[in-house]
């Protein structure tokens, strides 16, 4: 090997081993990025340390947002789009939920998934030998959410009809519903994923679109730092995250929890996957 090709592979090498310390914040480049056999594209998040929770004043915030420092120590690969109906299809063949009426297309959310039935999912996602698969716990997925921002959503502290999918129901919540129809979107339903803009870190639809199934049951933060923190280990209730088309712009805030039984199967309730980094 000549001078010139060495000092060009070190410099690869060089730039390669700068890549895997991207700092919380900084957007992640394609080829942090890969695609299993079913479809699902993932994307690496890093390890960091981050406020989980809201400040005082943030708007519409509830008491159980304690505000906490929580570090993520090791990096994960995460679903960039909730879980479609395609690649429910693909891995469970005909057991379908949550299709409405109209309107049957592959790239929308699967709904009408309870927490048992993301898990069974996952259990055959785990049985391809392609990776350990799993949900995200809550403090990954704000981790995940807030792509290195502290505001109340990833961009900052308001939110428009035009930034994500929320208020889309004309009987209950409809402040986006003539926008969306100007927009070709459905009206009283979820929307296709990856039809708004993504966070720093490529994730699509956080904010709204459909509410996400997280690992943990549901319970108070604790009182200080935490690492890798994993829920009670006991309860009634799982956490849910994200917002949905169904209601309030307010629910799809980083910061905002919400729960359900785990054999819950509701029209705006799906999830996204983990895949461990090895």
């Amino acid at each position: 090997m000549n001078r010139r090709v060495g000092v060009l592979v070190g410099i690869m090498v060089f730039l390669a081993a700068a890549n895997l310390s991207t700092p919380p914040g900084a957007a992640l480049s394609q080829d942090r990025k890969f695609v299993n056999s079913v479809g699902m594209e993932f994307v690496l998040i890093p390890a960091g340390t981050f406020l989980m929770g809201s400040p005082p004043d943030e708007a519409n915030r509830d008491r159980d947002e304690v505000l906490h420092r929580v570090t993520i120590s090791r990096p994960f690969y995460l679903q960039t789009t909730e879980v479609t109906r395609g690649q429910w299809r693909k891995l469970m063949g005909s057991r379908f939920f949550g299709f409405f009426k109209r309107g049957r297309h592959p790239r929308r959310p699967v709904v009408k998934v309870s927490w048992y039935d993301a898990m069974e999912f996952i259990e055959k996602l785990n049985a391809l030998n392609e990776g350990r698969y799993r949900l995200p716990t809550e403090a990954e997925w704000e981790y995940a959410c807030r792509a290195g921002s502290r505001t109340a959503y990833c961009w900052g502290d308001e939110i428009s009809c035009d930034q994500a999918m929320f208020a889309n129901n004309s009987l209950k919540s409809d402040e986006c519903v003539a926008s969306n129809q100007k927009r070709g979107l459905p009206t009283d339903a979820c929307t296709y994923v990856a039809n708004y803009a993504p966070n720093a870190w490529g994730l699509y639809d956080m904010h709204g679109n459909v509410w996400e199934w997280c690992f943990d049951w549901y319970g108070p933060y604790p009182s200080g730092p935490a690492v890798d923190p994993k829920g009670p280990p006991t309860g009634t209730k799982k956490v849910r995250r994200s917002g949905s088309w169904f209601k309030h712009a307010w629910q799809c805030r980083c910061a905002n929890r919400n729960y359900a039984h785990p054999a819950s199967r509701l029209k705006n309730l799906g999830f996204r996957v983990v895949r461990e980094a090895e």
